[in-house]
């Protein structure tokens, strides 16, 4: 009794209903048409009229589901009532592909026939239930609703009444029970995600991926490296606290130059990445070559710099990706060898690249391993490919060396 007379079984029911309801707008229409072709005084009334008009009903509806609105009104319909069977996905959004707009339409013609016929079996033969079952006990039902022929009106036809009234409620919901189970087994398929819809599904995960990547980076280069800088210069500045007051003045204010710069630099990431979001292009904003110097004086560590070229000539995207990679470099060297670290930077500008090269002298014990640790230099690689460029990280020639190669060119794989 589950099966016709469940929760389930009951939501659909009301979804065929629905679907009956849906269809009558279209059924009158065609009702309209068939009788200004064939005149009949007995239009309203005959089944042969109404099922040729039930049946031009159908296409008229087809043509309507053929607009993009209708899947999503079909999708929140059937996910409400439909009982859609566990793991199986539904499309999101309006349908934007002829084959998504055929299926819909197949969908919803199914859904209104299906839903037709069971409404008007409902509506039909429901109330003959309670009264075969009443017919042996009230002679009104006897004489006002059901009029029995004599040859029909004895006793033994009369006891039998209640269990023909059960049997024409069991068909009526076993008749919604399999055209709910119907439609619920074909929703996946009529209703369900298309390959296009799932390369705009991939492709729009893709782009989340790409900005929750794109934001670790920023974040992770502008941050890390002012809280590097900090931790070093606090801790220097706990060590001499009361031997040498002077230095711990200047590492104060060494700090708070960093973090006021910090706080800038925040900032500006902050409003390259709402820049994202609210026009879908690469923001403008944020450090690029030409503000290297400011880096370097408040970076912690003794840096000597080689320039090639004219970076003033570097383009925009280049010359800010450029300045990350340096600042990463710099927070490395900061990291694993101390304030004492001497590092030598060149960057060269070249017709068609800049080459950035940086070393500094590996240190006397292994770095310790931190936990999620390695994600700058993965930021460096990440950068340079965004570009079209490479980059590299590792020990030559008895130093550490960070090497980057941008072209000045990115084919639009960064915007300006």
């Amino acid at each position: 009794m589950t099966l016709l007379f469940g929760r389930r079984a009951r939501l659909r029911w009301l979804h065929l209903i629905l679907g009956g309801a849906l269809l009558m707008p279209y059924f009158l229409a065609a009702l309209v048409v068939v009788g200004s072709l064939r005149p009949s005084p007995v239009l309203f009334t005959s089944l042969p009229h109404q099922l040729v008009s039930f049946v031009c009903a159908l296409p008229m509806a087809a043509v309507t589901a053929l607009f993009a609105p209708a899947r999503p009104l079909s999708v929140d319909a059937a996910r409400a009532l439909c009982g859609i069977p566990a793991g199986r996905q539904l499309a999101d959004g309006p349908s934007r592909t002829r084959q998504a707009r055929v299926r819909t339409a197949v969908w919803y013609t199914t859904h209104l026939a299906l839903g037709g016929i069971v409404s008007a079996m409902t509506l039909a033969l429901s109330p003959l239930a309670p009264a075969f079952v009443a017919l042996p006990f009230s002679e009104t039902v006897r004489d006002s609703w059901i009029r029995l022929p004599e040859e029909l009106d004895r006793p033994w036809i009369l006891a039998l009444s209640p269990f023909a009234g059960i049997a024409v409620l069991l068909v009526v919901a076993g008749c919604a029970a399999l055209a709910g189970a119907l439609l619920a087994g074909r929703a996946p398929v009529l209703l369900g995600p298309t390959p296009e819809d799932r390369l705009a599904a991939a492709e729009r995960r893709a782009a989340d991926l790409a900005a929750r990547n794109r934001l670790a980076r920023e974040l992770h280069d502008s941050v890390g490296h002012a809280l590097s800088a900090v931790t070093l210069q606090a801790g220097a500045a706990r060590r001499v606290l009361d031997s040498d007051p002077e230095f711990v003045r200047e590492a104060l204010a060494a700090i708070e130059e960093t973090t006021r710069r910090t706080v800038g630099e925040l900032d500006s990431v902050l409003g390259l990445l709402r820049s994202d979001e609210e026009h879908g292009t690469a923001g403008t904003t944020g450090p690029a070559l030409d503000a290297l110097d400011g880096l370097l004086k408040r970076c912690g560590v003794p840096v000597s710099l080689s320039v090639r070229g004219e970076p003033g000539t570097v383009p925009a995207a280049v010359s800010r990706e450029a300045y990350r990679i340096v600042q990463e470099g710099l927070s490395n060297a900061l990291r694993h060898g101390g304030a004492g670290t001497a590092v030598e930077l060149r960057i060269t500008v070249l017709a068609t690249d800049v080459e950035i090269v940086m070393d500094n002298p590996l240190p006397e014990r292994p770095a310790a391993v931190r936990p999620g640790g390695g994600r700058g230099l993965r930021g460096v690689a990440e950068r340079a490919v965004l570009l079209g460029g490479r980059a590299q990280a590792g020990p030559h020639d008895g130093a550490w060396r960070l090497a980057a190669r941008l072209p000045l060119r990115t084919d639009g794989r960064e915007k300006k």
